[in-house]
């Protein structure tokens, strides 16, 4: 158990960082902590996407790639950081698909230098792709097959349900998670509480859970996804989102909104004038 500044330390400039979707668990408390500290040179991947997460790494400068299948705030609209960043060629896009995201990480998770998939033969795609590969099935000669090169990601960073006593994780049924963390080399995770027993020993828990093996560090901090929804624990704050998607048009305005998410999440100092400035 760490604080929140020393779970994000090994989160360097230019390191590859691999985040999950919102139903996995969107870490924005970590997010925002990085954000403060100023790292810069982020090689961003998504699995499979993201939204306000990546757009606010985006926003405030921190990225330099990034790798997805979509940025989206859902409903509530276009992801607009990702946009401009996206128009004004702020940063490099490395554009996927789901299955081939899921691919590349579940070949890293076996140890194996790529996995092979079929969905995206002869898509525009593989004209933009050097990582994907169109190779002869060994087992069946004249039968092309798309080669999908591992993903490794340096850090995986997401929120969870709890942790125990041995620094296991409990991730619930959206297995995301346990994938982010065997596929990359560390996993760091916030966690909304702290229980005194052991999961693996649960016959309920163990099955949902993320042995300690596989967990760098933890920092119980409640309320991390916020402003999304997390797991029962709470929902989206959808006027919040809708009022991000409008204000957030401009870099003025995500600074201001970013500020707002600082207060939110016990963070003293404000992030407008770095956010105002825009991707460095």
């Amino acid at each position: 158990m760490v604080s929140i500044q020393d779970l994000i330390a090994p989160i360097h400039d230019g390191c590859r960082l691999a985040i999950g979707k919102e139903e996995t668990g969107a870490s924005i408390a970590a997010t925002l902590a990085l954000i403060a500290k100023g790292v810069r040179g982020l090689h961003l991947i998504c699995l499979p996407i993201s939204g306000l997460q990546a757009d606010l790494l985006i926003g405030a400068g921190c990225v330099s790639t990034l790798e997805t299948s979509a940025v989206s705030l859902g409903e509530a609209g276009p992801a607009p950081r990702f946009n401009a960043a996206v128009k004004q060629g702020a940063i490099r896009l490395i554009d996927g698909t789901c299955p081939a995201i899921y691919a590349g990480f579940q070949a890293s998770q076996k140890g194996i230098p790529f996995m092979p998939l079929r969905g995206i033969l002869h898509s525009d795609l593989m004209r933009h792709r050097d990582s994907w590969k169109l190779i002869e099935n060994p087992f069946h000669h004249g039968d092309r097959i798309v080669a999908i090169e591992a993903i490794r990601p340096d850090v995986a960073l997401f929120h969870a349900q709890a942790s125990d006593r041995n620094g296991n994780v409990f991730v619930g049924r959206d297995r995301d998670g346990v994938l982010l963390a065997h596929a990359s080399k560390m996993a760091l995770v916030t966690v909304e509480e702290a229980i005194d027993q052991d999961f693996i020993q649960d016959p309920i828990r163990a099955g949902a859970s993320l042995p300690a093996l596989y967990v760098a560090a933890t920092c119980v901090a409640p309320g991390s996804a916020r402003p999304l929804s997390f797991t029962g624990k709470h929902g989206s704050d959808t006027g919040w989102l809708l009022r991000y998607a409008k204000a957030a048009k401009s870099q003025a305005g995500f600074g201001e909104m970013l500020d707002e998410l600082m207060v939110l999440h016990g963070f003293r100092q404000t992030a407008t004038a770095d956010a105002a400035r825009g991707p460095r």
